[in-house]
């Protein structure tokens, strides 16, 4: 089946768990598409199976607090940032609950966790206006960046390059076998006036950078040169929270939440709002992901969504 727009229009929530108490903060589909991991605001981690459209298990982490959480290449394994008593990222194996390793040095709130599509590296980004480079295999920092403002981060699909944006306004590429020449290229874009930049993602086909804000906007960049391609809007985030913009696997889609409860989507090269998937959350869906390898799409408020499309392809 193709990823075409009446598939999309077509999309319907399959199944619902109400498996959380408080606010689903972030999610993550593994490489292959058959796990979902969450984490929520009650500090629980649910792990679903999306084949079987099932819940795996929930691992508690009541000590620390969860938000930023990612599947590592490894199996059963996730890093995430800590909520309560630091601002250390954790790095847990999720069969037996217990945690790897930690990664300390930031010293405000971590807004940026992102994993090397490629290798066991990953970047984070902190209030504290820095940005670090770490190893999974080793508790110290590898790289450090000190930047003018809070950034956001994100590898393009090869894991050779980085994009950090800062102060809501520049989006500077790094070379990772060189970062600490600092950037090859800085894109200066118009600086936000009514909200902050919230997250960079790359397009799979690395030639786009959408970037997702706290407001009702998103925006999408030309990777090589910067230009502004679209600005989507319509959505509702009255609320001021980091709400998540995805792009389907093929890029051609853009997904987000909205305080309304509802999933916005958006043609990326027309720009034009291909629907407005209605999902019945009672609450503001702060996270919304297409699966890599199935046709399905998880959304998240304090419940879990996962949606499927109701045409057969004709």
């Amino acid at each position: 089946m193709k990823l075409v727009e009446n598939v999309v229009r077509s999309f319907r929530v399959a199944k619902v768990f109400r498996e959380n108490t408080d606010k689903i903060n972030s999610i993550d589909f593994s490489p292959n598409g058959e796990t979902l991991i969450s984490c929520s605001e009650d500090d629980q981690i649910v792990i679903y199976d999306c084949e079987k459209g099932t819940q795996v298990r929930t691992v508690n982490s009541k000590k620390y607090g969860v938000d930023l959480i990612h599947f590592t290449h490894a199996k059963n394994t996730a890093i995430h940032s800590s909520t309560k008593i630091d601002d250390t990222i954790r790095y847990l194996s999720l069969h037996d609950n217990k945690y790897i390793r930690y990664f300390p040095g930031h010293t405000k709130k971590v807004v940026s966790l992102c994993l090397s599509p490629v290798e066991d590296t990953f970047l984070s980004g902190s209030m504290d206006k820095t940005l670090r480079l770490w190893d999974l295999r080793s508790p110290n920092c590898q790289g450090l960046m000190h930047l003018s403002g809070r950034p956001v981060a994100a590898y393009d699909p090869e894991g050779l390059i980085f994009a950090a944006g800062v102060n809501s306004e520049c989006v500077k590429l790094y070379d990772l076998r060189s970062f600490d020449k600092g950037p090859f290229v800085t894109f200066k874009l118009t600086q936000e006036k009514e909200c902050d930049w919230t997250g960079l993602k790359f397009s799979r086909d690395g030639k786009t950078i959408l970037i997702s804000t706290n407001g009702s906007i998103i925006r999408l960049i030309d990777a090589f040169h910067g230009t502004p391609l679209q600005t989507f809007t319509g959505h509702l985030n009255n609320k001021g929270i980091p709400i998540e913009a995805s792009f389907s696997p093929d890029s051609q889609f853009i997904f987000s939440g909205s305080t309304d409860g509802r999933i916005h989507v958006w043609n990326a090269d027309t720009g034009y709002k291909v629907c407005v998937l209605n999902a019945d959350h009672p609450g503001p869906v702060q996270c919304v992901q297409f699966n890599p390898k199935y046709m399905m799409l998880a959304s998240a408020c304090t419940n879990m969504a996962f949606w499927l499309p109701t045409v057969d392809e004709t």
